[in-house]
């Protein structure tokens, strides 16, 4: 039997032919998907001029950062919105305890409760953690006094001296017999198999955050879910920015991280426990081990938590900052270590100043990564150029994403004011009006910014051409950063 080639593929300026078609095509079909479901016209562009001028480089670009949209997590809400109603029915009971905040933020509560589900929250107490060691403190006290089950979900969770002695709290929970289940982003978090193996012989449920599970999913690593949450027995609920690792005893040769996580106890910690059981399902198609109780009253505080991410049918980290900033008439204060907004974000920030606002940044003097660092000196430069205020912090690592409008609202989660926190990745973030936690996250901006080097205007204007040229170089980067 004669198995040769026909003739004409045979010929190796036909494959380089076929392959140059295929790629081609690829990019075009590619093309054609970056106008339908990209989120600006600009980004849109962009990505077709690229695909079509320079295929091969920039194929396998797009299909790994060029989508904004989880699809793939998308299609399984309904699932687990049946599964939920069907099994959690006390989660359903929650809108029912919606307490209308002040007037300046009833569009922020509108608008949370249409695309979340749920607004502001009643009868909780919320507690502002400064510092990782206050927050692993906290964390480890409420983990010892579980009776139920324990649900863990972190961005970074690293297998040091903090993420050890976190486990081992864990593992003497779960033989005692409560229920724990372990969720960690495989991106962010590389945990060796022993230390899971440890954790799963004593009765705990591990599992990663894989965004590139199921069919047309292969190449969604670009997706991450940056949520930090800890739910204690549905009625205590742990969030913010602080990761589980050394970092924050100042074992990273960089000082000490600052950062802020907060404590909600009441009928909020449920969104936290509903946040966690949709990514969990979506990681193990079942939902976790657990039983649901709608929590009692534990203070007066109006707390919102609201979980944003690529599955979101409209853009809602942009919403819950645009309806932040746009209720200020005199004051936004803000700490944030990677301070590369989208336009929407900035352009907010920049009426705000024109409207007479006192808007403060405070980022990191030396962020941790150094392409972040040179783009956001030119969104620095901008808010300085307009009216604004931006504090370099000298003391270490801020990792703080927080921030307070007037008098009336303070906000802590794990939203960074970048292009990936506000448009990729899985986040989440708690709002209050409550004037004590005002004035505990004003008190704490307060003195980051003590702390602080402030930018001024002459330093500014006086960038060198070369500098100018990095940051603006680096700022192409800023949707993947």
């Amino acid at each position: 039997m004669n198995l040769s080639l026909p003739a004409w593929l045979a010929d190796e300026n036909n494959w380089l032919l076929l392959a140059s078609l295929s790629i081609y095509a690829l990019a075009l079909m590619s093309a054609v998907r970056a106008i339908m479901v990209t989120r600006t016209a600009q980004g849109a562009m962009g990505w077709v001029i690229a695909l079509l001028a320079l295929p091969i480089v920039t194929l396998p670009l797009y299909w790994v950062f060029g989508r904004t949209r989880f699809e793939g997590y998308t299609s399984r809400r309904a699932t687990i919105t049946a599964r939920a109603r069907a099994e959690l029915e006390p989660l359903w009971q929650l809108p029912a305890r919606e307490e209308p905040p002040t007037a300046a933020l009833r569009g922020l509560h509108g608008m949370a409760h249409q695309l979340s589900g749920a607004g502001f929250l009643g009868g909780n107490e919320i507690r502002l953690l400064v510092g990782g060691v206050a927050t692993f403190d906290a964390i480890l006290d409420a983990i010892g006094a579980a009776r139920r089950y324990i649900l863990v979900q972190y961005y970074i969770f690293n297998a040091d001296e903090i993420g050890g002695r976190i486990a081992e709290a864990l593992m003497d929970r779960a033989r005692a017999g409560v229920r724990v289940s372990f969720m960690y982003d495989p991106i962010g978090s590389s945990l060796p198999r022993r230390f899971l193996a440890r954790m799963q012989a004593a009765g705990i449920e591990c599992s990663q955050f894989d965004t590139t599970r199921g069919r047309g999913n292969r190449f969604r690593i670009n997706f991450r879910n940056h949520r930090k949450i800890v739910v204690v027995d549905g009625d205590v609920a742990f969030l913010g920015g602080v990761n589980v690792c050394d970092d924050y005893y100042g074992k990273a040769g960089k000082g000490v991280w600052r950062d802020a996580h907060v404590r909600v106890r009441g009928p909020a910690a449920m969104i936290a426990a509903a946040t966690f059981i949709k990514d969990w399902y979506w990681a193990r198609r079942q939902l976790p081990r657990m039983d649901f109780d709608l929590p009692e009253r534990q203070g007066d505080a109006r707390v919102l938590l609201w979980a944003t991410g690529p599955a979101d049918e409209q853009p809602e980290c942009t919403v819950s900052l645009l309806s932040s900033f746009n209720a200020a008439r005199q004051r936004i204060w803000i700490a944030n270590p990677y301070f590369v907004p989208t336009e929407p974000v900035l352009q907010a920030l920049r009426l705000a100043i024109l409207r007479g606002v006192d808007v403060r940044i405070v980022v990191p003097f030396r962020a941790d990564h150094k392409i972040v660092r040179l783009a956001s000196q030119m969104y620095q430069a901008d808010i300085v150029r307009t009216g604004g205020r931006v504090f370099r912090y000298r003391q270490g690592m801020i990792h703080t994403k927080a921030f307070v409008v007037d008098d009336v609202l303070a906000s802590v989660g794990s939203v960074n004011l970048d292009h990936r926190s506000i448009l990729i990745n899985f986040e989440i973030a708690a709002y209050s009006d409550e004037p004590a936690f005002i004035a505990a996250v004003e008190a704490m901006l307060a003195e980051d910014m003590r702390n602080s080097r402030e930018v001024s205007l002459e330093t500014v204007n006086r960038r060198s051409f070369i500098n100018r040229l990095a940051t603006r170089s680096a700022n192409l980067l800023a949707p993947i950063l």
